[in-house]
């Protein structure tokens, strides 16, 4: 059996595995529907940890104040740090400049200060 191989505009039928067009809602091999690939938002690139610099900063701008911004960072003794004192309103200022560095921060400067696993 010869390998199939698929062009940059194709894809492989889900149910037979013929090499079918990449829009092709259904195969015309085997006449099975094809799966839409899910919906998902594009927060832009992520680290190598999969963490994304625009999804750090709206946590640190919204719910910077709690330390959501730190736990998702995986920095959880400071986000510990940031609810124990968030009646303070000291970790919401604090929080929002972080935001704020954090959209102005390149993705490059982001990766490796947080990118690690």
């Amino acid at each position: 059996m010869s390998e199939q191989v698929k062009g940059i505009d194709e894809k492989f039928c889900s149910e037979c595995g013929a090499v079918i067009k990449a829009k092709a809602e259904i195969c015309p091999k085997c006449g099975v529907r094809q799966m839409s690939p899910p919906l998902t938002i594009n927060l832009g690139p992520v680290a190598a940890n999969g963490k994304s610099r625009i999804a750090a900063a709206l946590l640190a701008l919204f719910l910077g104040g709690l330390g959501f911004h730190k736990f998702y960072l995986g920095q959880v003794g400071l986000g510990l740090l940031y609810l124990i004192f968030c009646w303070t309103c000291i970790p919401s200022l604090i929080g929002f400049i972080e935001g704020i560095l954090f959209l102005t921060m390149s993705d490059e400067v982001f990766n490796q200060k947080y990118g690690q696993t």
